[in-house]
């Protein structure tokens, strides 16, 4: 019997709770082990659906994971740890998924993920070592998905990143903004938003352009390769490499994955990181482009992540009136503003033929 499991999670309120709490009874040895709940510890206190949760189990600690997400999303990661990675031979560079249930309305299920423990990716301060390791990983990825047969399987399931999103984004986020009625105080942060969308939309025939003569092939993204979602573990024969929270798998571009891992790195550090990745996939053939190109690239992604934030706080305004909504686009606003070349060079759109 483990003491306190039939409690897990009880003061957040979550759905499916009877499910989850009989996966983890399963996955923890049944009910012939002998333990205890030790500590439950939300890690989105905004969102609550990710918790580590703590046992001691037979005299030993153990640590787990449990994530809640939409089933689609759900699904999605279950193909990315139990059938896309495990196609190339990358089953242990995932997530660590132990098992999943779902909440009997089908609203949501529970993963269950083994704790990797405190290993993310370190980048302040930075360590070259794990930095080398992840993007090397993020090379081998890109290599072993490029032209794949499951991607369009990964495309059915996931999402297309490449210049559709960027088209999709930047069309939806107009449709949702110019639907909002802005107060007189609102009225300069909403025409600005629409004229940036508008610039977006008048180089979408370039920026296309490029990705068809630059963008390389269609791979499988990670989508979201931020640090901490990179975990480099010190192991017998070097760093081992896992990328967990696949939420936003997809086809598309490497250089969608690139930019956003590379922006959270240090600027004065990017050129020697993209310069691994440029040796890793030259061994598959690859060329890259130049530096400025590549900015383009890069920001074309950036573009339409950006482009895709507006929609929701937009919709968010027209269909409930959300309070919050105001603040989140100016939020967004700022991120235009802000937008740097992820090289340190120009970039090289206006010279670019429609």
């Amino acid at each position: 019997m483990i003491e306190g499991l039939n409690q897990v999670l009880e003061r957040y309120g979550q759905p499916g709770l009877s499910e989850l709490r009989g996966l983890l009874q399963n996955l923890l040895g049944g009910h012939e082990v002998e333990g205890r709940l030790m500590e439950e510890q939300t890690l989105q206190p905004r969102a609550l659906r990710v918790f580590r949760l703590r046992f001691g189990i037979n005299g030993k600690t153990r640590q787990v994971i449990v994530k809640r997400l939409k089933p689609e999303i759900g699904r999605r990661s279950e193909l990315v740890a139990h059938r896309w990675l495990p196609a190339v031979g990358m089953s242990d560079n995932g997530p660590a998924l132990l098992g999943s249930v779902a909440e009997p309305g089908g609203n949501c299920v529970w993963h269950v993920y083994d704790d990797l423990g405190p290993f993310e990716l370190l980048t302040n301060p930075l360590d070259p070592d794990s930095v080398s390791a992840a993007i090397k990983l993020v090379a081998q990825l890109h290599m072993q998905f490029a032209r794949h047969p499951l991607l369009g399987e990964v495309r059915l399931h996931g999402c297309d990143l490449g210049i559709h999103f960027y088209a999709a984004s930047v069309r939806d986020a107009t449709y949702a903004l110019e639907a909002c009625q802005p107060s007189h105080e609102q009225a300069s942060l909403h025409g600005r938003l629409l004229e940036r969308l508008s610039k977006l939309r008048q180089e979408l025939p370039q920026r296309s352009h490029v990705l068809d003569a630059w963008g390389g092939p269609e791979t499988l993204l990670h989508g979201d390769l931020w640090h901490i979602n990179i975990f480099v573990i010190p192991a017998a024969r070097g760093l081992h490499v896992r990328f967990i929270d696949w939420d936003h798998a997809s086809v598309g571009p490497a250089s969608y994955d690139l930019s956003t891992f590379l922006l959270r790195l240090p600027p004065q550090e990017r050129s020697w990181v993209l310069q691994t990745y440029r040796v890793e996939t030259s061994r598959a053939g690859w060329r890259l482009p130049t530096g400025r190109m590549l900015n383009v690239l890069f920001e074309t992604a950036e573009y339409a992540r950006l482009a895709n934030r507006i929609i929701w706080p937009a919709i968010a305004l027209v269909q409930d009136r959300a309070p919050w909504a105001w603040e989140a686009l100016a939020e967004v606003d700022q991120w235009f503003e802000d937008l740097e070349p992820v090289l340190p060079c120009e970039n090289e759109l206006q010279d670019v033929p429609s």
